[in-house]
């Protein structure tokens, strides 16, 4: 593997980590808010970023590169009203998309298809992703405006049980 695509999947890694961060600050500003299920479903993502960040590092040690940790930002958003995560949260996703995307171009480029088979696991998950927060973008604008609709929106997501990633090394 060249240099180039070793350093992007460090840097993936710590990007990982920090979406982990984002949805942790998400999932506390929703339970200040007390919906829990909004709360809830930013923990969950927490998690499955977390996850995306250690299977990365487990794929790296699996083709015997070295990882390396760095510091994670602080997350750099603030939410005043409960569509500003949800908004923020779809245009991370397609941050994490392009991200993503631009380590499998170079992949590609380097004919690296060990890589590039591992990374088409993300890429479907990023489409997930990127449907799943422009969904709750638009259905928060549908019915979020309506107390009982936010309130049946915040039960939905409350329901939200977390899934381990099913991607074997």
């Amino acid at each position: 593997m060249n240099d180039k695509i070793a350093f992007l999947l460090n840097q993936q890694i710590n990007k990982e980590f920090y979406s982990a961060y984002l949805y942790l600050d998400m999932a506390n500003f929703y339970d200040e808010m007390d919906l829990d299920g909004y709360s809830n479903y930013y923990m969950i993502q927490a998690q499955e970023e977390r996850d995306h960040a250690l299977l990365f590092m487990k794929y790296m040690q699996s083709i015997g590169l070295k990882v390396t940790l760095d510091a994670i930002d602080k997350p750099d958003k603030t939410f005043t009203t409960v569509l500003d995560p949800l908004e923020a949260a779809a245009e991370h996703e397609r941050y994490v998309s392009a991200l993503i995307n631009a380590i499998y171009h170079e992949c590609h480029e380097a004919r690296d298809y060990r890589t590039l088979k591992f990374l088409d696991w993300f890429v479907d998950e990023q489409r997930e992703e990127e449907d799943n927060a422009d969904s709750m973008v638009s259905r928060y604008k549908l019915f979020g405006g309506d107390p009982r609709g936010l309130y049946l929106l915040d039960q939905e997501y409350a329901a939200r049980v977390y899934t381990a990633p099913s991607l074997t090394l």
